[in-house]
């Protein structure tokens, strides 16, 4: 075996072990390098490390043009061969020039003749390395520093390579160097077992007879009776509300009717109408039913003992307000004369406040009227406004385009000198790149040395750790270990005790807790007694309370009805005169302005009726009115259900 033939299959061993998805190139060449330090001299060294970093460094543009080779023209060669091929064409690209051809030959000579010479012809092809071998470096790599450091170097060297695989083809197989001899390779045979008897065939399980189901009864595609019952309440209901629903309509407020203070016009109005055929009522297409609130309602603790609690706060607020009348006051009747007085005062102010209410909203409608009417004007302003800075702004782009017209014109000219001096900058930076890749290369050399230094010393530190740990391991150790249970251990801990001491305090603990268990359910049953009971106390004194509380509103209710029938209509008061004074101003106001812009009047009010609609009209009035008393009556009975608890 010679110099090269043996350096050259160390590299393929270390490349076959290098794996991409794994290892880092760095470390894979420290690793190496300490591998190979112990079997080689420097000088084999050396040109070992140089071929692997260089193949793992330019790994990329080799794999190309291997695999490649596998798809064209090496379908028959082996994947072993992988590595060979990779080192045949890093020596061809990188180190032709370093080595030299007669070098170059006897390297390729020390190797298999017939796998080299078809790679060769392959990647020395001028068919191959100037088409899809230069487009696809040049992904990688610049176009012009692949044509010049590459192509152009593999092109000038193809002649001599080509004689060279001429001349090797031509040797006779008698001549050429004998390969490597393998050993034997081991014949695996079989075993003699015995073989095994045939399955026998296993009888089918029977199959079970199911028993016959029962058929669905036909109650499952019927509707229940229930429904049917629910369907038909449901359309009486319908049916009877209908009935009185049109019964109501037809009788709408006769019994709201003020008799005594209509006029002669409006009583003459009422009997033509009853001499006149009832109008048509339509039919009411949705209708709301309400359920009665008669049903029980089950109450839970916190409703009971709520309202309780509020029933009680005040029967003795009215306890403590009796006991004062009775302390203070002689005649309990000059407070009752005193409480009437003040509620048909607070009732005079009540309408008084509606009415407000009614003028407030007429003299905010008169001012959104002027309102409008300066909106239209200021509108009218700022169209005009806006109108002259559109133009100005018209005047503003066009004078804009002209300066960037200008503009372009000058870029385009700058970009035309730009132009002109880029291969001047091309040249210099292709002059600067190849001086950061000589660094580049230096620098990974000085690592590469540090690297080697660093990977000696961890292998030594290593190996005495190891020696360290064997000598450990020598030492002899007890394996077994005996424990008494009633032993305490002696750490030096507070309270520190022997496992069956632990044992029987937990068996004492666990007693304790059960028999505090027992005694704290005994507390909550009589607990809940006692809560049940307080309940039950509670529930009939609310009940109690209800029915005196309903019994006082009837008569509230009552005295109510009764001063309400007495009362008239409500006194003009001043802030009513002070509403209807600005009201009348706005109107003035809105009309002047109205005359001035010569706008029609928006319709404001109602229009003139004659005087069977007039008298309608304060009919209508009249009963409103009655509406909105009875309504006020029902207010203050709901929200002031304490005020008589005495009658009760």
């Amino acid at each position: 075996m010679t110099y090269y033939e043996k350096c050259i299959e160390i590299v393929i061993e270390q490349l076959d072990k290098f794996k991409p998805e794994k290892d880092n190139p760095e470390q894979f060449l420290e690793t190496a390098a300490a591998s190979l330090q112990q079997t080689l001299n420097p000088q084999k060294l050396a040109f070992v490390l140089e071929i692997l970093s260089g193949c793992l460094e330019y790994q990329k543009l080799l794999t190309i043009v291997v695999d490649a080779f596998y798809v064209r023209d090496g379908r028959l060669c082996l994947w072993a061969d992988y590595s060979l091929f990779e080192v045949i064409c890093y020596l061809a690209m990188f180190q032709l020039d370093e080595l030299g051809f007669q070098l170059f030959c006897s390297i390729i000579k020390s190797q298999p003749v017939r796998k080299t010479c078809k790679f060769l012809r392959f990647f020395f092809n001028p068919l191959n390395l100037c088409s899809w071998i230069k487009d696809e470096w040049s992904l990688i790599y610049e176009t012009s520093h692949v044509k010049e450091n590459w192509i152009d170097p593999l092109m000038r060297w193809q002649p001599e390579v080509q004689e060279l695989i001429n001349q090797l083809e031509g040797v006779p197989t008698d001549q050429i160097p004998p390969l490597k001899t393998k050993a034997k390779v081991t014949e695996p045979k079989e075993f003699n077992l015995t073989v095994p008897r045939p399955r026998a065939i296993t009888m089918p399980e029977p199959v079970p007879t199911v028993a016959k189901p029962k058929p669905v009864p036909q109650s499952t595609y019927q509707e229940p009776k229930e429904q049917q019952l629910l369907q038909m309440i449901k359309r009486y209901n319908r049916q009877n509300a209908e009935e009185l629903l049109l019964r109501a309509n037809m009788d709408e407020l006769r019994c709201a009717m003020p008799r005594s203070r209509r006029d002669p016009q409006a009583q003459e109005l009422e009997k033509q109408q009853q001499h006149q055929p009832a109008p048509r009522i339509r039919r009411t297409p949705n209708l709301t039913f309400y359920k009665p609130n008669n049903f029980p309602v089950k109450l839970n603790t916190a409703t009971i003992l709520r309202e309780g609690a509020l029933y009680q706060r005040q029967v003795e607020k009215e306890l403590q307000r009796v006991d004062k009348l009775v302390d203070g006051a002689g005649d309990f009747s000059e407070f009752l004369e005193w409480q009437k007085k003040m509620l048909a005062k607070d009732l005079e102010e009540q309408l008084a406040a509606s009415e407000c209410r009614r003028l407030q909203g007429k003299l905010s409608h008169e001012e959104a009227i002027l309102a409008r009417q300066n909106l239209i004007q200021e509108n009218k302003q700022k169209a005009d406004q806006k109108k002259e800075e559109t133009a100005e702004l018209m005047l503003q782009c066009a004078e804009r385009r002209l300066q960037e017209e200008k503009s372009m014109k000058e870029l385009v000219e700058q970009v035309n000198e730009a132009q002109k001096n880029v291969k001047v900058a091309q040249m210099k930076l292709v002059k600067g790149r190849q001086q950061i890749v000589q660094e580049v290369m230096e620098e990974s050399r000085e690592l590469l040395q540090r690297s080697l230094e660093a990977a000696k010393e961890e292998q030594r530190q290593r190996c005495e750790l190891i020696a360290q740990l064997r000598a450990l391991e020598t030492q002899p150790t007890r394996k077994g270990k005996l424990v008494d249970l009633t032993q305490i251990p002696g750490y030096g801990l507070e309270g520190e005790m022997s496992v069956v001491e632990l044992q029987e305090r937990l068996a004492l603990l666990k007693e304790t807790q059960k028999r505090e268990q027992e005694e704290k359910r005994d507390q909550i049953i009589q607990g809940k007694r006692a809560k049940s009971q307080k309940l039950q106390n509670t529930v009939e004194q609310i009940s109690l309370c209800r029915a005196a509380m309903g019994r006082t509103a009837a008569l509230r209710w009552e005295e109510k009805k009764a001063r309400a029938a007495s009362l008239g209509t409500p006194s003009q008061d001043e802030r009513v005169l002070e509403l209807q004074r600005r009201m009348e101003e706005r109107a003035a106001e809105r009309r002047r302005q109205t005359a001035q812009l010569h706008v029609p009047p928006p319709r404001v009010g109602r229009p003139q009726l004659p005087a069977q609609t007039e008298a309608q009209h304060w009919l209508e009035l009249d009963r409103s009115r009655e509406r909105r008393l009875r309504a006020m009556q029902e207010a203050d009975r709901t929200c002031q259900p304490t005020h008589h608890l005495e009658a009760a």
